[in-house]
């Protein structure tokens, strides 16, 4: 699987009773853009309130996985470097990853990252914890076959 960063562009209606057209970011856990797009529609329709649902871009990023609050509001990007050891030239090696953390905000992202790296017998140097705009993640589902 591989993630994709949508941004779609919709008018919806808020709280005070007035319809604005918006642009908002997506993480869509997929296996092509073209799903990551079908999707991102598929979940905002719901909240559109005039005219259709428009991505207006659909790129695939670097991030490896993601964990954190399924009830999160707020999204944090950690870029991790993992260091390994060359044996034959003893040179250090390092490989960096991109993990999402959904949580609360900044010091509990930080608490859920240092959790499950706990289990991890790598090194590893974190080497940025950002907050990014996207306002909810969509994870991989699998589409049930039908039967007739």
């Amino acid at each position: 699987m591989s993630f994709f960063h949508t941004t779609a562009r919709f008018r919806k209606l808020l709280e005070n009773g007035v319809v604005k057209t918006t642009t908002e970011h997506y993480l869509i856990d997929a296996i092509s853009c073209t799903e990551a797009e079908a999707r991102t529609i598929k979940e905002l329709t719901p909240f559109v309130a005039q005219g259709d649902v428009r991505v207006s871009s659909c790129k695939c990023t670097p991030i490896s996985e993601s964990f954190g609050q399924d009830d999160a509001d707020r999204f944090y990007l950690a870029k991790v470097a993992f260091i390994t050891f060359d044996e034959r030239s003893g040179a250090e090696k390092r490989k960096l990853s991109q993990i999402i953390i959904g949580a609360t905000d900044f010091n509990k992202a930080l608490s859920i990252f240092k959790n499950e790296m706990k289990s991890t017998v790598a090194d590893y140097e974190l080497t940025a914890l950002i907050e990014t705009p996207y306002l909810e993640i969509f994870p991989f589902c699998e589409s049930t076959p039908t039967t007739k």
